[in-house]
């Protein structure tokens, strides 16, 4: 009966005309930088962070929210139409949906994309709805030693779950976490490892990095591709429902990918990109019905079950965030800041102290995905236009908004030179195979683990055994150390290799 009534304040919240405009704003935007390849919603978000000052924090939520889970829909447009995956966790939907659209049935796989995808997000958001307080009510027992656990188990977890190399994902993570020391000591009030730089002093800011890494980062390395890798897609889209039995393949491959994408999206690191991943291996090993296409060749189930999983993978991932705080990806660490901007403490307290913020929140993504539905089927003719913009006219717009918005945060020109030189340490990382996101994760929750390892070591008076001591403290980092053992096995080492690489 909470849950009722939680939800009923929710959709009041989520119900008011500015809100309402909020998530199609973040719904549209959400879907033209999913659509336009090379834009992704982490370098979007972190763009628009500086917008969302003058905003109520509900309608800013609720609009970065909707970038999200709308670049999630975006990107399987351009990995249908073009073979571009717009967003990573499209990438295997380039596999099967290609070669649909090539057959001239890039209709019935759009609409398996988008209707995968709604129920998806829909089943993820109900499972948040549902699990969120349970969560919320476990995390109030959490002391300073159990936030430090969790935290090491989160970076650990996003080591496993990053794509490419483990030595690396570490390297990313230890950097990261360097990053967040730079500053003014919180204890003592001395700077530190800010090498006699005033501006440094207070921190390197967390939408520097953001926009330099992830914004001018991926500018520069399109920027380094010849305008001959870019395909342009003329066909006419005809034939846009899928037919029955399209529709009797596609259930249980949507069932399949949204329970699978429900469960990993909760996942530290790459939730949402496993889940895609994970979701087309499971249709592979899945027998092939008489006359069925081949997986490769343009079968609709290779369409359906990643778009799902991903999209119920976006959902779930506000799971950690809001009820313990904890972002579990790039994107959710960007949302930390979104929620700091506003004055906002994300973890369990939001759900007692702000209400309105959480379930207003979890509301407007049902409201979201129904758009979604609505913006990717009847235009996507208008989508299809916008892959015909060349480069050259997008790139400065962006590097311009970026300047614009990284001054805008604190009036300073110093700002827009650090995010120049991130943007080259970005293509610097790119170019070496090195996955930015976990250094994004490492410089979000370093602070937070340093505040929390000082709290608990002050309480217990210097005292280290205080974190084998407490039970749930003890049982995380036992996890933590069994996940670390366990993806350093010979065998499963070799198995992750393969799980990010598909033929």
């Amino acid at each position: 009966m909470d849950l009722i009534t939680n939800l009923g304040i929710g959709f009041g919240v989520a119900f008011t005309p500015v809100n309402l405009l909020y998530a199609l704003v973040g719904c549209i935007l959400g879907t033209l930088i999913g659509v336009l390849p090379g834009i992704g919603p982490v370098a979007t978000i972190a763009m628009l962070l500086p917008a969302t000052y003058a905003l109520p924090p509900v309608s800013a939520l609720i609009m970065l929210a909707g970038i999200y889970y709308g670049a999630q829909y975006g990107g399987s447009t351009t990995a249908i139409l073009v073979n571009l995956p717009g967003e990573a966790s499209s990438v295997v939907t380039t596999l099967d949906g290609y070669q649909m659209a090539r057959r001239g049935r890039a209709g019935p796989a759009l609409a398996a994309a988008g209707l995968g995808s709604f129920f998806a997000g829909s089943v993820g958001t109900l499972i948040l709805a549902a699990f969120a307080p349970p969560l919320t009510e476990l995390a109030f027992k959490f002391g300073p030693a159990e936030y430090f656990s969790l935290m090491v188990l989160g970076l650990i977890g996003a080591v496993v779950l990053a794509s490419g190399s483990l030595l690396k994902a570490i390297g990313m993570i230890v950097l990261g976490l360097l990053m967040g020391l730079i500053g003014t000591d919180v204890n003592s009030g001395v700077a530190r490892f800010s090498f006699d730089i005033p501006e440094l002093t207070d921190g390197i800011g967390f939408v520097t990095i953001a926009m330099g890494v992830f914004g001018y980062g991926e500018i520069i390395s399109n920027l380094a591709k010849s305008e001959a890798d870019r395909e342009v897609f003329t066909a006419k889209v005809t034939g846009l429902f899928p037919t029955g039995e399209d529709i009797r393949n596609m259930i249980p491959a949507v069932l399949r990918g949204t329970a699978l994408g429900s469960v990993l999206g909760v996942l530290p690191g790459g939730g949402a990109l496993l889940a895609a991943f994970a979701a087309y291996t499971i249709e592979k090993k899945t027998p092939l019905k008489e006359g069925e296409q081949p997986f490769g060749q343009g079968n609709i189930r290779g369409v359906a079950a990643p778009e799902s999983a991903n999209n119920a993978g976006a959902q779930t991932s506000f799971i950690p965030l809001l009820t313990l705080g904890i972002p579990p990806n790039a994107v959710m660490a960007l949302m930390v800041g979104a929620m700091t901007i506003h004055n906002i403490q994300p973890g369990p307290q939001v759900m007692t102290s702000n209400p309105e913020l959480f379930w207003g929140l979890i509301a407007s993504m049902w409201l979201g995905n129904l758009m979604l539905v609505i913006l990717n089927l009847p235009l996507i003719g208008m989508w299809i236009k916008l892959l015909s913009v060349p480069y050259r006219f997008l790139f400065p717009a962006i590097v311009l908004f970026c300047a614009i918005g990284v001054y805008s945060t604190n009036n300073n020109v110093f700002d827009i030179w650090m995010v120049a030189a991130f943007g080259v340490v970005g293509y610097l990382f790119l170019k070496l195979g090195c996955e930015p996101a976990p250094l994004l994760l490492g410089f979000i929750l370093g602070p937070m683990m340093e505040e929390n390892l000082r709290r608990a070591l002050l309480l217990s008076r210097g005292d280290w055994t205080v974190f084998a001591t407490r039970p749930l403290s003890a049982g995380l980092l036992a996890a933590a150390v069994l996940l670390l053992v366990i993806v350093l096995l010979p065998s499963v080492k070799s198995k992750r290799a393969e799980a990010f690489v598909e033929d």
